[in-house]
């Protein structure tokens, strides 16, 4: 009997050592054929419009027909439009704004709903319940609110005995007003702050205190340099958002941009470019030099952080 059984299992054995091969031998294609779907959606849905969108800013193309190749002529009639200088302005002017204000207001706030006191959770659901609402429906929440004549903010400021701003009807008011929907808006932010926050030792707070630290020193020397990769993060993001800004000035001004194109970003004029006058060749231009500006200042960014930027491993 156990001659047979040997005889037996030494018949099976080749056999189970191909099935295996079948399983064990052929990983990398197996790899590649459940990787495939992914493949394929990475080069229709983003390789082939990234490269395609590089070959038409150098076209005429108007969305329906492909055009003819011009050279540098959409890059050359950009640089000669006094629109497109005034809304590099204007998104340069709002990032300069709204960067450094949003990152000084979400550190404020996660350091506030950091602290121990009653309700504590409550606030933090309050402060992050902005961020659930659509863009659209925020901006034509704050068109009413910050209504010139029929605004509920100015009516307050009336009952205070204060003068109302014209809001988004002044082209001195019009950018800040964006601005404080912005920062109305950054619930997502303080929650990463907030992570942070808790992620920081107790322990270097015990060791500073015993060395006599007030709460001031505490924040320059222990949480500002240990939140500093958040805020890199932020600051990154911030940058990128603000040059993106569009829904929010769209929707008020409807598409307009007014007051005097005060409110006509780079992300509208390139929208304007796109499918209200048909330049499908000088959109595609305006957004590769986007891409070029935004690059370089993530670049300065990154050039800087050895400088400010600390990590708890370090």
């Amino acid at each position: 009997m156990n001659m047979e059984y040997k005889n037996i299992q030494k018949q099976l054995l080749p056999e189970k050592k191909s099935r295996a091969s079948v399983f064990t031998g052929n990983k990398p294609i197996y790899g590649w054929l459940f990787a495939l779907p992914w493949l394929i959606g990475l080069l229709v849905f983003y390789v082939y419009p990234l490269l395609s969108s590089i070959v038409f800013s150098f076209t005429s193309f108007n969305g329906i027909n492909p055009g003819h190749f011009i050279g540098w002529q959409d890059y050359r009639d950009l640089l000669a439009d006094d629109t497109f200088w005034v809304s590099v302005k204007n998104t340069f002017y709002f990032a300069i704004l709204a960067v450094p204000v949003s990152l000084v207001c979400g550190v404020f706030l996660a350091i506030l709903l950091n602290t121990k006191l009653k309700g504590q959770s409550i606030y933090r659901v309050i402060v992050f319940i902005p961020t659930l609402v659509p863009v659209v429906a925020v901006s034509i929440i704050w068109q009413w609110l910050l209504n010139s004549q029929f605004g509920l903010v100015n009516y307050l400021l009336y009952k205070l005995g204060l003068p109302g701003p014209p809001w988004f009807g002044s082209e001195a008011w019009a950018k800040p007003s964006i601005l404080i929907i912005v920062v109305w808006s950054i619930g997502a932010n303080v929650l990463t702050y907030l992570a942070g926050l808790q992620d920081i030792p107790q322990t270097y707070y015990e060791a500073a205190a015993i060395d006599g630290a007030n709460t001031l020193q505490k924040l320059n020397y222990i949480t500002l340099p240990l939140l500093s990769p958040i805020i890199l993060y932020n600051t990154i993001m911030g940058i990128i958002t603000a040059f993106q800004q569009f829904t929010l000035p769209f929707v008020i001004t409807n598409g307009q941009g007014t007051p005097a194109n005060s409110m006509m970003f780079y992300a509208m004029f390139l929208y304007k470019n796109a499918f209200s006058y048909f330049k499908m060749g000088m959109a595609n231009a305006m957004a590769w030099m986007m891409f070029v500006v935004v690059m370089a200042l993530t670049i300065l960014v990154f050039s800087v952080t050895k400088k400010w930027v600390h990590y708890m491993g370090e």
